[in-house]
């Protein structure tokens, strides 16, 4: 039974990482919403219930269990007041983002003009948030999840809407490894959820993948980063007085490389 209660934990953990409620997980599996916070409460699952959620979320179901043995890793997503320092400390910033794509302390200061004893204790403050355990040597071990994510419309969120989205999309994105896609369509509500949820597994295979190259040298990995969005019942604010019904769904997916800094 403990053993249980651990692995609904984590699964809770993923799922507030994705922004998943209990609303949208009833959704998923035909239930009511008291229901499935009932499940979760009682931590009754079946099996098929358990794959059903992790596959509507993009949860690595292997990874999941895997994470109930080591729970000093199993950092899904920051606090609010951990990304606001992030945001308030750019340096700090850069070296957390650093240390998520798996660079090593040479690494860190090889690319970027910061001293020995400045990486050091920016490496220090990350260790103290939990976010990295620095070592001794200053090898760095990264205590985040696989599934890792920033907070829903949380402090690094609204940093990349307010200062870089701008930039993001100052590209033709044609060069290699660069996509943008833009896609209209009225669909039903079934299906809305059903690319939702899909796009939620392109993102956590890209963690996956983020993961899986760790193994690497930094040297030969190309940063990259993803934006994956969609709005129901939107339309341009220029087009919106024109509007009588209900407006399409619209689809953003967007993937840059070879940025200057990690992400």
């Amino acid at each position: 039974m403990a053993r249980t209660t651990v692995l609904v934990e984590a699964l809770k953990r993923e799922l507030k990482a994705r922004g998943m409620t209990y609303a949208a997980v009833a959704k998923a599996l035909g239930m009511s919403e008291a229901s499935v916070k009932r499940m979760f409460a009682r931590k009754e699952f079946t099996l098929t219930r358990l794959d059903r959620i992790c596959d509507h979320a993009g949860i690595d179901f292997t990874e999941l269990a895997r994470s109930i043995g080591g729970q000093d890793a199993a950092v899904s997503q920051l606090s609010y007041e951990q990304e606001k320092e992030l945001v308030e400390n750019p340096k700090l910033m850069l070296v957390a983002l650093c240390t998520l794509n798996r660079w090593s302390f040479e690494d860190i200061l090889a690319a970027y003009d910061l001293g020995e004893a400045e990486c050091v204790k920016l490496l220090a403050r990350l260790d103290r948030l939990k976010f990295i355990e620095l070592m001794p040597g200053n090898r760095i071990r990264l205590l985040v999840s696989r599934a890792f994510a920033w907070l829903p419309d949380g402090p690094i969120q609204r940093l990349f809407k307010a200062q870089f989205q701008v930039d993001f999309f100052r590209s033709r994105f044609d060069k290699e490894g660069e996509l943008l896609l833009l896609a209209n369509g009225s669909i039903s509500k079934a299906s809305a959820a059903a690319l939702v949820a899909r796009l939620r597994r392109v993102a956590a295979e890209f963690s996956a993948m983020r993961a899986e190259d760790a193994g690497i040298p930094a040297a030969q990995r190309q940063p990259v980063t993803l934006l994956v969005a969609t709005r129901p019942a939107w339309s341009p604010e220029y087009l919106r007085k024109y509007r009588r019904g209900a407006s399409p769904v619209r689809v953003v997916a967007a993937s840059r490389g070879d940025m200057r800094t990690p992400a």
